[in-house]
């Protein structure tokens, strides 16, 4: 019996070591058969967890600027089981949002910005394709067009001027200064929830702008953290993860749950009274996507995940671009002065700089400040990622099929390669006016380019020129006392650039 036993272990090891030698030579021989791909250069990867190890789980703007530095304007990581390529000069950033923008059109995906966004029910994460093009279609119509702008230039200036009259009203903010981020964030809220909702909050303590201020600020904390990319990188170790998720569901149905209760039904409530007619100049933002739902064209989730793309998208990244400009005119008061003066010889003494003043470099030097303020500190520095749904070809390299492309905007525009000491805040280089935000030059591009550009730019850019400008119109900028010069260290996130430390200011106003 026991030879029988013998006999028969000795040939299971032998069927079984038969069989990996065939599943090996089978593997050599798959390999050796497929083309040979050109791929990028980068750090040697190891098995299963890829350059995880090596690189960490930090790939924030600088960190891939030093790799860039080392491997090239073109370099591919593997992250365990993803391929990320990182894109960091002006031509190659051309070929991924411009002339190759199709093939590079798509939006990877991230286990926690799939949960935020319904798995790409929104418009700003999902695939390209036609769910997208609806979806950009039907957000555009209230939001990114100039009749939408003309609709709503009249609150964005009414709400800056609610700014200067409640800090005029405190007399802290005159001698030892206040946050002036609170007062911003408030603005920015009221202005795109009139645009969205025509309701606006009085104050910062108003209890349910406190609850939705909170919800996104959770929302924003827990997609922009590095901490779960591993588990987004190696499947396996996704378990590990479980608590973080959950935290993430939990949010995610709070928040919707508070848009859909407290605004979204609220207007379609009011929408729905017997002998409510508006006409196009009565609609907000909702009433037109509302009819869309009608219609069939979106679900009653696409509706509520357009409302999260305008919590995150607008709102979050123009309040980041306003607090870095409000530093850098505290750290630089010779830039107040001229363009104080600018605003003086251009709009006449007590004129405020108004929405139809920010186009066609008609105030240079304040274009040329909101310019350098995004080029500097750009607000989203490495661009919403892009996918490649099948292999391609970029910059001579072959890109293997859903690769994640990150488009290094930050360090193509601060690369000593494509500007003039890029390392000091400078607005004269943007003074002729020839360098859009657009991205008609692919050395600046804050809010990307092409088809998956970020269409909020008709809003962002000329509301900054009327913060900023009557701002200074207002106020004399100071740093608080004993303070030479506010701290702009920067923290940074998966998309996002923000000043560390909220700031303390003087405004000490203007007769």
């Amino acid at each position: 019996m026991e030879a029988v036993s013998m006999a028969s272990m000795f040939t299971f090891q032998g069927v079984l070591q038969g069989l990996c030698v065939a599943v090996l030579v089978g593997v050599v021989i798959v390999k050796l058969r497929a083309p040979k791909l050109k791929l990028p250069p980068g750090p040697t990867a190891l098995p299963i967890v890829g350059n995880w190890l090596q690189v960490g789980n930090d790939l924030n703007h600088r960190n891939l600027a030093e790799l860039a530095n080392t491997y090239g304007d073109v370099f591919m990581l593997k992250m365990g089981q993803r391929n990320l390529v990182v894109v960091s000069s002006p031509d190659a950033a051309k070929g991924v949002l411009h002339t190759q923008g199709v093939e590079f059109g798509s939006r990877n995906n991230n286990i926690v910005f799939d949960t935020f966004t319904g798995n790409g029910q929104d418009m700003v994460f999902t695939e390209y394709g036609d769910h997208w093009r609806r979806m950009r279609r039907i957000m555009t119509v209230p939001f990114f067009t100039n009749k939408a702008v003309q609709h709503s230039r009249s609150a964005w200036e009414e709400e800056a001027d609610f700014v200067i009259r409640d800090l005029k009203a405190r007399p802290e903010a005159a001698t030892s200064g206040v946050i002036i981020r609170k007062r911003l964030q408030l603005l920015m809220y009221n202005v795109m929830y009139r645009m969205m909702f025509d309701s606006r909050f009085e104050t910062e303590e108003d209890p349910l702008y406190l609850k939705l201020k909170t919800l996104n600020g959770e929302r924003s904390r827990l997609s922009q953290s590095f901490d779960y990319n591993y588990g987004d990188f190696i499947p396996i170790l996704r378990p590990f993860l479980r608590g973080y998720l959950k935290i993430v569901k939990d949010v995610k149905d709070r928040r919707l749950a508070l848009f859909k209760e407290s605004f979204v039904d609220v207007r379609r409530k009011l929408n729905n009274k017997k002998g409510t007619v508006k006409s196009d100049d009565e609609k907000c933002a909702i009433d037109h996507i509302l009819e869309a739902e009608r219609k069939g064209e979106i679900n009653e989730d696409n509706v509520l995940y357009i409302v999260e793309n305008i919590n995150v998208a607008a709102i979050e990244t123009t309040l980041w671009s306003m607090e870095w400009g409000v530093a850098e005119l505290v750290n630089n008061p010779e830039m107040q002065t001229t363009i104080r003066n600018e605003l003086i010889s251009i709009l006449g003494k007590g004129n405020l700089v108004s929405e139809p003043d920010t186009y066609n470099n008609k105030l240079p030097y304040l274009s040329a400040f909101v310019k350098e303020v995004m080029r500097l500190h750009m607000a989203i520095p490495l661009l919403v990622p892009h996918m490649n749904i099948n292999q391609a070809k970029l910059a001579g390299y072959d890109i293997p099929a859903k690769s994640k492309i990150l488009v290094n905007a930050w360090w193509i525009a601060n690369n000593p390669k494509n500007w003039d000491q890029p390392e000091k805040f400078m607005p004269e280089r943007f003074l002729d006016g020839k360098i859009e935000a657009s991205g008609n030059d692919f050395r600046f591009l804050p809010f990307g380019a092409g088809r998956r550009a970020c269409p909020g730019l008709i809003i962002a850019m000329p509301l900054l020129s009327i913060v900023i400008g009557r701002l200074v119109q207002s106020f004399e900028l100071l740093p608080p006392p004993g303070v030479k010069k506010i701290d702009v260290a920067e923290k940074g996130g998966q998309f996002s650039l923000h000043i560390a430390t909220q700031s303390t200011v003087v405004l000490r106003p203007i007769d």
